[in-house]
């Protein structure tokens, strides 16, 4: 699974339309479609919004597992 699906089926999972999550980021519903599709990428500062808006984690959108060490 890629990180476009994984804010798809966060999307769905809340029921909040495409148009609704791209208004609250400053975006266009087209984008979010792109993005979901995996039909572009998303730069790190659209992941960060979107991890914002969903209250998540980047290391779970990413795909990242537990317990990594992280530098110190």
């Amino acid at each position: 699974m890629n990180y476009g699906h994984r804010f798809k089926e966060l999307r769905i999972d809340q029921n909040i339309s495409q148009t609704t999550v791209a208004k609250a980021i400053g975006t266009t519903q087209q984008q979010i479609y792109k993005y979901e599709n995996n039909l572009q990428e998303m730069t790190g500062s659209r992941i960060i919004e979107l991890c914002k808006y969903f209250n998540v984690s980047a290391d779970y959108i990413l795909g990242l597992p537990k317990g990594l060490n992280w530098p110190r």
